[in-house]
């Protein structure tokens, strides 16, 4: 854990750690919360969680960032900090929004305030403070990390893209995962039942009957034990006994109760409902338009709130106005049937499509020159005659 803060400390190097001097913890109006912790970290144990969480970071993940700012924009797509890729800054802010329904994304700044680097914050817990007084009053957010000692940094909320889920009462953060807890234990209930049926029904039981008379307690146990020893352990592959005429071993049938795969199902539902995914998204056996619905319910949603938080902590009022700003796009062409595919071919010789963009849609890679829109000879501005239209094409080809 000490290559933990060591990185951290790399990262949060212009900040103080543990310095609270001159800072107030911020009161909400209507609530207050001191601490926002890390309510439901355990959820991600859940098998259950984790295949629904992985395909929303998974599908979330291939998102491309597009900026007017080339630099912004390959920084944020190919190595935002020197720990991960594009895809995966992408997948652990979406990941962190699932399981704690708060994602914070630390924007390193240079020399004059320009973006080096994008941090996913891993925080275990973390409070809103207040600095200044009056119209001075600055925004901070005190971050807590767990490891073998808690420390914590204070952040400034002007370089924080905050993302947030379940977005209610507080100002500062999303509500907490409590009303699916319920749930995710009894399906761990159910799991259990099932182990502990098994190993029940796969044991020899019953009892041990003498035909002998009245038997000392000494005897009986010391006949128990030598059968026990004899017939049920591991060295008895064979898995016979044999029993003289003065014993009878009487079997007990274990019918041990357990839920079945309709009940069982029904709760590993209501668990892909709260997340918001079906089997069919997290098997990736969906049609076209499944995955539509999906994107749009489920994906762009994340993007959108994603690209206005990075283009509003990022750019002043004035360069947004000027066109700078950040948002991402997936194509999710790729995923349409061949038939749909080869029908949008028409979008390019009208010039609604670049031929690279339509080569992207097959994953095929681009050529030099697809890069400009392309119309078909017998297309034209209306109003424009056909004399008008084929002196243009004669000139165009020296005739």
């Amino acid at each position: 854990m000490r290559e933990r803060r060591n990185i951290l400390s790399q990262i949060f190097k212009a900040f103080k750690k543990d310095q609270n001097k001159g800072y107030d913890i911020l009161r909400e109006i209507g609530t207050f919360k001191s601490i926002f912790g890390g309510f439901g970290t355990n959820l991600y144990d859940s098998a259950d969680v984790r295949a629904c969480v992985r395909a929303l970071s998974e599908h979330t993940s291939k998102a491309n960032p597009r900026c007017k700012d080339k630099q912004i924009e390959r920084l944020l797509s190919i190595r935002p900090n020197i720990y991960m890729n594009g895809k995966d800054m992408l997948a652990k802010l979406r990941n962190f929004t699932e399981i704690k329904n708060n994602a914070f994304l630390f924007i390193q700044r240079g020399k004059g305030g320009r973006p080096i680097g994008f941090y996913p914050v891993p925080y275990s817990e973390f409070q809103a403070l207040t600095y200044g007084d009056g119209l001075q009053k600055e925004l901070f957010i005190q971050f807590f990390f767990n490891g073998s000692e808690t420390y914590s940094y204070i952040l400034p909320w002007a370089d924080l893209a905050v993302i947030r889920k379940d977005y209610l009462y507080s100002d500062i953060a999303g509500e907490g995962n409590e009303p699916i807890l319920g749930t995710l234990e009894v399906i761990n209930t159910l799991d259990t039942g099932i182990q502990n049926a098994i190993k029940s029904t796969a044991n020899l039981r019953g009892i041990l009957k003498s035909t002998k008379g009245m038997l000392s307690p000494e005897k009986i146990k010391e006949q128990k034990e030598q059968f026990v020893k004899d017939y049920m352990n591991l060295d008895n592959g064979s898995g016979i006994g044999s029993l003289d005429s003065t014993q009878e071993f009487v079997p007990i049938q274990m019918k041990p109760t357990t839920a079945t795969a309709e009940e069982a199902n029904a709760y590993r539902d209501r668990v892909y409902k709260y997340f918001g995914v079906n089997e069919k998204i997290i098997k990736s056996n969906y049609t076209e338009s499944e995955y539509d619905a999906f994107y749009e319910s489920r994906i762009e949603p994340f993007l959108v709130a994603l690209s206005l938080e990075l283009t509003g902590k990022i750019y002043t009022d004035r360069e947004i106005s000027y066109g700078n700003i950040i948002y991402y796009e997936s194509n999710r062409l790729q995923f349409a049937s061949a038939r749909t595919k080869i029908s949008m071919v028409s979008l390019v010789d009208r010039g609604l499509m670049t031929p690279n963009e339509y080569r992207e849609i097959w994953n095929l890679a681009p050529y030099e020159g697809g890069d400009e829109f392309v119309l078909r000879l017998d297309t034209a501005k209306t109003g424009d005659s056909t004399e008008e239209i084929t002196k243009e094409d004669n000139d165009d080809t020296g005739e």
